[in-house]
């Protein structure tokens, strides 16, 4: 029997993981392994999809299960704890273990593109994934603000973000859902006639490759980056933390 691995999300059909798996499985001819998705309509459906699949391994998870499935967990790890939301999880005999990805591939797919005036960044959106990447830039040394429809305290609403704050916030990161196909009309609603060449926009988006938000910021001459390069390394490591010591767990 095969290894089994997934991905455990909601309305996942077109999904990056399971293409991006299938494709390494035959480049790198690794004939004992498999990848499919758990398309859960509520995370209390995943027991009975592992009792179905003995022979699961290791799993993605994606929203919206980022946070919700830490009840399930019998371990976590530190930075997930810290994080606050899991997008990676192993199978042990003592249970889920999980882990988080993001901030790697975030980190990882950022650095290349960092230039001297970017010290500081906007975060759009507060789900799961804008917390990878808010522990990223910590650990980079980037300070940041997020950027809310319904700001809490410390935080901007994006009615706030005026052309001082624009100016000053040089990399923006949009972490919602906004201009994901098919809705490829949407974007969010940031001042983009302030942006210059000096700013850098990173959609966590990869369909479409260039967002509305992107298309944006390249008219005004800004760096642009999408979601692609992030998947790809969050994915990698993920499959590291499957293959690692198994006998330990």
């Amino acid at each position: 029997m095969k290894r089994l691995f997934a991905l455990v999300g909601k309305n996942i059909s077109y999904s990056f993981s399971r293409a991006y798996f299938a494709e390494k499985f035959k480049k790198e001819h690794i004939s004992d392994a498999e990848y499919v998705n758990f398309d859960l309509n509520c995370i209390g459906e995943l027991p009975q999809k592992l009792q179905e699949n003995p022979n699961i391994q290791g799993m993605n998870v994606t929203i919206p299960y980022k946070k919700e499935i830490i009840s399930m967990l019998a371990k976590l790890d530190p930075i997930s704890e810290q994080i606050g939301a899991v997008n990676t999880i192993k199978i042990t005999k003592k249970g889920l273990v999980g882990y988080n990805t993001d901030h790697f591939g975030f980190s990882e797919s950022l650095k290349p593109f960092l230039e001297q005036q970017h010290t500081k960044a906007l975060i759009l959106g507060t789900g799961g994934a804008s917390n990878a990447v808010a522990y990223a830039l910590k650990m980079l040394g980037i300070s940041f603000r997020f950027v809310s429809r319904n700001p809490k305290m410390g935080q901007f609403s994006y009615a706030d973000l005026s052309p001082q704050i624009i100016g000053k916030y040089k990399i923006i990161i949009n972490c919602t859902p906004l201009g994901t196909f098919p809705n490829v009309e949407d974007f969010p609603p940031i001042p983009y006639q302030f942006l210059t060449s000096e700013h850098l926009l990173y959609d966590l988006i990869y369909n479409p490759e260039k967002t509305i938000f992107l298309q944006k910021g390249e008219k005004k001459n800004a760096t642009i980056i999408n979601g692609r390069k992030m998947l790809e390394l969050q994915a990698e490591k993920a499959w590291e933390i499957w293959n690692t010591n198994p006998d330990e767990d």
